[in-house]
């Protein structure tokens, strides 16, 4: 196959590949900066394509491990490598812009969670730390239905006491 025919191919699945970009980082410009990087892949290892291969899959490929590229390269520019005995590795998740004010934000904000009702608080800080409704409602023993509304008020509760934060 020529370099002509070959461009000419890789062109085709432009749309595909755009959507399926944009699908992986939300942003369209980072998603036609992933589309680039993919041609520039496909056309630089060419010779690793054979006519046998599905193209378009190849091409995905290609554009799904560029951007875990990319993903796990920007992870590690928020690493910290802590070299203490125990060699612990941290992630650096501080804002850039934490100030004493916002430290005492949290902190009131933090109380306030921790203040509420036992059968309101444990549930909300469950749904805090990431867990799903279902998952919460199988840990306390509770029906589904009654999670959703413990989260719900306990949420109400919590605007009511920190309306100058809203």
């Amino acid at each position: 196959m020529s370099a002509q025919d070959f461009n000419t191919r890789l062109m085709t699945y432009e749309n595909s590949l755009s959507y399926f970009a944009l699908s992986l980082t939300r942003d369209p410009d980072t998603a036609k900066d992933l589309v680039q990087d993919t041609y520039l892949k496909a056309i630089q290892y060419r010779d690793k394509y054979t006519l046998d291969n599905n193209i378009k899959a190849w091409l995905f490929t290609i554009l799904r491990n560029t951007y875990l590229n990319q993903v796990t390269r920007l992870s590690y520019k928020n690493t910290i490598k802590d070299d203490s005995d125990d060699s612990y590795i941290i992630k650096n998740t501080l804002p850039e812009n934490e100030n004493a004010e916002s430290i005492i934000n949290t902190d009131e904000i933090t109380s306030e969670i921790n203040a509420l009702n036992k059968e309101y608080r444990i549930p909300f800080q469950m749904f805090l730390d990431g867990f799903k409704y279902k998952e919460i409602a199988e840990e306390i023993d509770l029906p589904i239905g009654t999670v959703k509304s413990r989260i719900f008020f306990a949420r109400k509760i919590l605007m009511e006491r920190l309306h100058e934060f809203a």
